[in-house]
């Protein structure tokens, strides 16, 4: 298991070791001690996994303090670009947002910690989606971003006419109008 930095303090991508042979392969997604000796020290509560067609834009979505999840993202079939936006105030990357394609190919995964909106947008005919979060779901707490504010200039990889958005995500603030106490 290899971890890698991103620009963003504290926001990593996990690349598994996978041992293949004749009959498919075998990785480690979660090794708590690892995890551990890598300075990532989240205790993990749930797994939620969703399913998604090309277009599909989910997020950008948190959860305010005191319910403020981490969540550990990867893709079980298909490819995803996911994208993680630093809300920390007192972060020198305060706004700014970092992506990378996961998929059930390359097996990466992103480490996002607290005071991050994240989303991810399906590239693939279809995705599953599977991540840990480190605190429960708290519906007083869910609040979001639009994912085509034109602050963050996100570029999710698929042609407009494409893009399929819930009317709940349609809805969101941009941000500019949000303060969560990050």
């Amino acid at each position: 298991m290899t971890i890698e930095k991103t620009p963003i303090e504290d926001l990593v991508i996990i690349t598994a070791n996978v041992f293949n042979d004749e009959r498919g392969y075998f990785f480690e997604a979660y090794n708590k001690a690892k995890f551990n000796d890598n300075g990532i020290m989240y205790a993990f509560i749930q797994d939620n996994q969703s399913f998604s067609k090309r277009g599909v834009i989910r997020g950008l979505h948190l959860q305010a303090n005191p319910y403020a999840q981490a969540k550990l993202v990867r893709v079980l079939e298909g490819e995803i670009l996911d994208v993680a936006v630093d809300l920390r105030k007192d972060s020198a990357t305060y706004g700014q947002h970092f992506s990378v394609v996961l998929s059930a190919d390359n097996k990466k995964q992103l480490m996002v910690p607290p005071g991050f909106a994240h989303g991810f947008s399906v590239l693939s005919a279809t995705a599953s989606v599977m991540y840990k979060v480190d605190q429960v779901y708290d519906k007083e707490s869910e609040k979001g971003i639009r994912y085509d504010d034109a602050t963050l200039n996100i570029d999710w990889q698929l042609r407009p006419e494409e893009i399929i958005v819930s009317e709940k995500d349609l809805i969101l603030p941009g941000f500019k109008d949000v303060d969560w106490g990050f």
